[in-house]
């Protein structure tokens, strides 16, 4: 089984960790994630955040300085909540490798704490009364527009990406999983109906159906 998606957003969009250069994507089957993809808002230089400043060597940086942040999240398939999490900080953001070396070094506790602290804010989508189910993770803190139990359509405005959970900076991260239940989920493979695909800022999109997006590509809807 396939499951076939939606952009979950409009603009450009760097893609990290595809399915379509490993499997698992993001080195581990654990909660679901065989097949996940992680999208990074970015400008037409394609940078994640315009500026840089001492605090990019050497420090962390307020998540606002990046694109992504408070960017809406679209739903990508109809399908029903069953989970609406909120509440979770949105962190500061990590470039610097002083920085991303101990949180890298926390991996373990985090993912010892549960879902929550390796998702934040998310939501969980079922697409059939029996799954499998969409999730949606790292959103921004107080921006959910849809409660559990609601029905939602393609294209509605669900939250805004946000630096929750397991994020060293704003983006979205994306999954199918066959259950709920993330402690058990297996991954189900995606594929995005058709979206524009770039390589190197200022050359020309090409339209793509049907495919898993490549690592490093900047990927927009097609229109």
């Amino acid at each position: 089984m396939t499951i076939v998606l939606e952009l979950p957003f409009t603009g450009s969009w760097l893609v990290q960790n595809s399915p379509a250069e490993r499997v698992p994507s993001h080195g581990t089957d654990r909660l679901g994630s065989r097949y996940a993809i992680d999208f990074v808002a970015v400008d037409e230089r394609h940078r994640s955040a315009s500026r840089r400043t001492w605090r990019t060597l050497l420090a962390s940086e307020p998540p606002e300085l990046f694109h992504a942040f408070g960017r809406p999240v679209l739903a990508p398939i109809a399908g029903r909540v069953v989970r609406a999490h909120d509440g979770e900080p949105d962190h500061e953001a990590r470039r610097s490798q002083l920085t991303l070396i101990p949180y890298a070094l926390g991996q373990a506790r985090r993912l010892a704490q549960g879902p929550a602290a390796v998702a934040g804010n998310h939501l969980i989508v079922e697409i059939t009364p029996t799954g499998p189910y969409l999730a949606l993770v790292h959103l921004r803190r107080g921006s959910l527009r849809v409660a559990e139990g609601e029905r939602i359509g393609v294209h509605q405005h669900l939250a805004d990406c946000g630096n929750s959970g397991n994020s060293t900076q704003p983006h979205l991260h994306l999954q199918v999983s066959d259950r709920l239940d993330l402690g058990t989920a297996v991954g189900v493979p995606i594929l995005f109906r058709r979206f524009t695909e770039t390589r190197r800022p200022g050359t020309t999109a090409q339209v793509r159906h049907n495919p898993l997006p490549t690592e490093r590509a900047v990927i927009g809807p097609a229109g």
